[in-house]
């Protein structure tokens, strides 16, 4: 720094009357006067270099107050950051112990949460069968959902179809009167069958008797056999009812009427009920 804006001073040498360098002398020589003009130049130059060197001393001076200046603001600014960096390292130290903390305590419960891995796949597996469960319903009651709009169209056939039972109601009480009515004529007429076979069990002792008699009766009868409209030695000669033709009348049958017309007057109210479930 202190070589610049200087003229060096080999360029005054020669004019100042020294010898060049490397051509001195043996021996004293005489020291020549310089040359005021010289000396008020060198006076002059070296006053300019005085001068420039006190204001570079100036510079450096203010450069040198700012620099400590810079450097106090900057050891103030590095403790501050000393101060930052140990309270980050407290609180990174902290949040370290934090975060191993957590993660023993996660690893804690990642093992505790085994059991509920094994549960949750369990439960995975039940998912999936009530899914399918599920669409199997659903298929079910799309069934049903049909059945139960054919079950709707057939119930608006219900009206219809109580029409037709209360017609069949009616015809079954009908039929059941009738049957009734039949059963009752049955009753009558086995009473009157049963009063029938006794007047012809009564009817033919009557003939067994009258048989017998003919049998054990003399040959007077045969002789007066005009009464009965036969000829003597015939046998083959018929006999005119000996009781007259309401013989039936006098065997307990008058009160049941005649004794084949009450077959037909059964059989007429037989033919009634049938008429009625016509």
């Amino acid at each position: 720094m202190a070589g610049r804006n200087r003229i060096p001073r080999e360029a005054f040498d020669n004019r100042r009357g020294f010898p060049a360098e490397g051509h001195i002398a043996r021996g004293p020589m005489p020291r020549p006067t310089p040359h005021p003009a010289l000396l008020e130049e060198e006076l002059e130059i070296q006053h300019l270099e005085i001068r420039r060197l006190l204001g570079e001393n100036r510079r450096l001076v203010e450069d040198r107050i700012a620099l400590q200046r810079e450097s106090t603001a900057a050891k103030e600014e590095v403790y501050r950051m000393n101060l930052a960096i140990g309270d980050m390292q407290a609180e990174h130290e902290i949040r370290s112990r934090e975060l191993i903390e957590r993660g023993l305590k996660l690893e804690g419960d990642l093992r505790a949460t085994e059991p509920l891995k094994n549960e949750a796949k369990q439960l995975h597996v039940e998912v999936q069968k009530l899914n399918i469960m599920k669409q199997d319903l659903t298929g079910q009651v799309q069934t049903l959902t049909k059945d139960l709009a054919k079950l709707q169209a057939d119930s608006q056939q219900i009206p219809h179809f109580r029409g037709e039972i209360d017609g069949l109601h009616q015809e079954l009480l009908r039929a059941r009167s009738a049957i009734e009515y039949e059963k009752k004529a049955k009753v009558e007429l086995m009473d009157q069958r049963q009063a029938m076979e006794t007047n012809l069990v009564t009817m033919a002792r009557e003939v067994e008797k009258l048989r017998a008699e003919l049998s054990n009766s003399d040959g007077r009868a045969w002789a007066a056999g005009g009464s009965y409209g036969m000829r003597y030695g015939r046998h083959d000669a018929s006999f005119p009812a000996p009781y007259g033709e309401g013989y039936g009348v006098h065997m307990g049958a008058a009160d049941k009427g005649p004794l084949y017309g009450a077959a037909s007057a059964s059989r007429g109210g037989l033919e009634k009920p049938q008429m009625n479930r016509r």
